[in-house]
């Protein structure tokens, strides 16, 4: 990276923007992030003089051009939302425009344009615009996150359980801090690479194993239960909505399929540190885990 280099992470309050905002950070890296009210802003700049709030709206063309105007490089995650496809390419056009040198887009590991699954297509038409402007781009694609377990932590407390619709399936799930890890050096070196990169776990677990962490790593029993797709939206329903909740059934799909279990050491190879397993993250999230 040179001394000229100027760096906008989007979601900076999210769970990948927010872990890639503080590792750079923690590096002595200052950093513009992307928020969209000013009660917020305030919150995150009074996080660290390193920290340059810039108020913008990926639905406003203006504000994100002024998000990125002198920026040489940008982590680009938007909120999971219909128009998600939309921000994202008006988002990666606009950093075109202003001249950013290499863009970093979370994307997702089977991105397919002929994907059964919306989430796979959607992030595929993204990666097809950003290669159409010959910016330079970093692809991440990971797989299920480990800290996505923690929407299912009001059913753990209360009935020490979880269910999904997975069977014993593997999926090769990757916790977000090495996610943002692999994100910071690749925004720490002078040149992209327009490299698409699948992010990994270090190995392909089963939900039920995971249950056996957190049980092992919690202060109580935690059991996993195979449930059926119709039983797994009811969960859901009033939580998200509807169309979220199908794009949610047709990743679990894809996981039962047996197409989320590759395995692959790009973390440990761009960072030079494995990456951490479901018991490292159980271990950490203990307390998110147990009886409140």
């Amino acid at each position: 990276m040179t001394d000229d280099s100027k760096i906008l992470i989007t979601g900076a309050t999210g769970d990948t923007g927010g872990n890639l905002m503080r590792e750079l950070l923690r590096r002595g890296i200052p950093v513009d992030a992307m928020i969209r009210n000013q009660e917020t802003a305030a919150k995150v700049g009074a996080y660290s003089p390193l920290v340059t709030p810039v108020l913008a709206d990926f639905d406003n063309d203006k504000s994100v051009a002024g998000a990125l105007t002198g920026v040489t490089q940008a982590y680009l995650v938007t909120p999971s939302s219909l128009g998600a496809e939309k921000q994202q390419i008006r988002f990666a056009e606009q950093a075109a425009i202003a001249g950013v040198q290499h863009l970093i887009v979370l994307s997702q590991l089977g991105t397919s344009r002929e994907s059964p699954v919306r989430f796979l297509r959607y992030h595929a038409a993204v990666e097809h615009r950003v290669r159409e402007l010959g910016i330079g781009f970093s692809f991440l694609r990971p797989n299920l996150y480990f800290q996505g377990l923690l929407a299912f932590r009001h059913g753990i407390h209360e009935e020490q359980a979880f269910g999904a619709p997975i069977g014993n399936a593997p999926v090769s799930a990757i916790d977000t801090r090495d996610i943002a890890l692999v994100a910071a050096e690749l925004l720490l070196q002078k040149t992209p690479t327009n490299a698409e990169l699948t992010l990994t776990g270090p190995a392909a677990i089963t939900h039920g194993e995971m249950a056996l962490a957190l049980s092992q790593q919690s202060d109580h029993l935690v059991t996993f239960a195979d449930t059926s797709e119709e039983t797994f939206a009811d969960s859901l329903a009033g939580v998200l909505p509807t169309w979220q909740i199908e794009g949610l059934i047709e990743d679990y799909a894809h996981y039962r399929r047996g197409e989320a279990a590759t395995v692959t050491t790009t973390v440990e190879d761009v960072t030079g540190k494995p990456p951490r397993s479901f018991v490292e993250f159980a271990h950490d999230f203990r307390a998110a885990f147990s009886t409140p």
